[in-house]
């Protein structure tokens, strides 16, 4: 009886072909997964980046700044009596005015009202002054005479005691007798002694109400002579030498006590107001030097002083020249200055770029060596200057980044170059 017999097959069938291809697709679509880039990619046209090479090199710390020109000192003017008005302004404003020249003068009726009364009330107290020194005097010579007068009578009380004395021890007069005549004498010894006193008390008390009314009087002068000053402060004369900037006053206006009215440009030598970034503001300290370029011609300055307000990100210092000033400078006048924040020293350099508005200068589009692409690379940058940043960490010289901005890149990590 005849059966059919199988033929064999072999491993490299067309099914296990199948699967065996089918097997190697998916460990390629694993191993991509697990160990292929994940970076998001980015094509980007390659000339319409700014690519620029990381240099070694002096590294010069000074930042570009512009200065604008002002007085070495401005004087406010301020009004020194309430209730004035403006009679009449002598000096106009922009005129160079002299210490003591009369600028403005002005008015004032309650002044002059008040000056009267304290003229009256001097007057008052002078004459109580003289009437009290005729008193005293009237009074010394009273009570000078009744010392004369006492002083008469005790001399000769004595001499009659002294007689009465002797006639007593030689039982010439009666013990009565003598007795009254003993009494007498010393009577007037206690009257001359009180007379003294009395008069030596008041010479005392005439002396102090005396010295009182003086220092009184004295007190009255003084203010007199205050008020006096203030009547000639109504001619309003320039406290220093200088140039008017303002003089905000109109005839007939009436200003209060302390009410600004203008200032003096003090022009004996001239400061630079700079803003700065603050950015800046560790670094920038007293004694700082600087360049100030007018007219093509670089003028040394050095920051004398800072303020420590910061307005609007940026704060303000003041540089003063350490030797010439410019010719024909002016105020408002502005400068371009160079300030320099430290010493010249070796780094590795990038020439500066929009990427830091993008990155805050944590990092960089790096181009690889192929040339085909860039990719991010952390950094750390130190401290920059108008032309480059000092890096610290993150590149070497020779190597190539993007320095234009990141703006249209998005989260890319990597750029494709077309």
């Amino acid at each position: 009886m005849d059966r059919i017999i199988e033929k064999k097959k072999g491993f490299f069938t067309k099914k296990t072909l199948w699967i065996s291809l089918v097997a190697l697709v998916v460990l390629l679509i694993a191993y991509s997964i697990i160990f292929g880039d994940k970076s998001s990619r980015l094509n980007v046209e390659k000339d319409k980046l700014t690519i620029e090479t990381v240099i070694q090199g002096e590294f010069k710390d000074y930042i570009a700044q512009i200065g604008t020109v002002e007085p070495i000192k401005t004087v406010y003017l301020s009004s020194t009596e309430g209730g004035s008005r403006v009679e009449s302004i002598l000096v106009e404003e922009g005129a160079h005015v002299k210490k003591g020249e009369i600028l403005v003068k002005f008015s004032n009726t309650g002044l002059v009202l008040s000056i009267s009364n304290y003229e009256a009330e001097v007057a008052r107290i002078s004459n109580e002054l003289r009437n009290a020194r005729l008193l005293m005097e009237q009074q010394t010579l009273q009570s000078k005479s009744q010392l004369l007068e006492v002083d008469y009578a005790c001399r000769q009380r004595k001499r009659e005691f002294e007689r009465n004395e002797v006639l007593h021890r030689d039982k010439l007069i009666s013990d009565e007798e003598f007795q009254l005549s003993r009494e007498q004498y010393e009577i007037s010894v206690q009257q001359m002694e009180l007379l003294k006193e009395n008069l030596e008390q008041d010479s005392i008390f005439r002396s102090v109400q005396v010295a009182q009314l003086e220092r009184s009087l004295a007190r009255m002068q003084q203010n007199l002579e205050i008020v006096q000053e203030r009547l000639e402060r109504l001619n309003y004369r320039a406290p220093v030498d200088g140039e008017l900037a303002s003089l905000t006053l109109e005839e007939g206006q009436v200003v209060n006590m302390g009410d600004r009215i203008g200032q003096i440009h003090i022009l004996t030598s001239y400061k630079l107001r700079v803003e700065i970034d603050e950015y800046y503001i560790s670094k920038v300290t007293h004694g700082l030097k600087a360049e100030c370029d007018f007219s093509g011609t670089l003028y040394p300055a050095e920051i004398t002083k800072i303020y420590p307000e910061v307005k609007g990100g940026r704060f303000a210092v003041d540089m003063e020249f350490t030797e010439k000033v410019p010719e024909n400078i002016r105020i408002g006048q502005t400068s371009r200055i160079r300030l320099e924040l430290g010493q010249p020293l070796d780094a590795v350099m990038v020439p500066r770029g929009g990427f830091f508005q993008s990155t805050g200068g944590q990092w960089i589009f790096v181009v690889d060596k192929s040339g085909e692409f860039a990719y991010r690379r952390p950094i750390r940058i130190g401290s920059m200057n108008p032309r480059y940043y000092e890096i610290l960490e993150g590149l070497e010289p020779g190597e190539q980044v993007i320095v234009s901005g990141y703006e249209n890149f998005g989260d890319a990590d990597k750029l494709i170059f077309k």
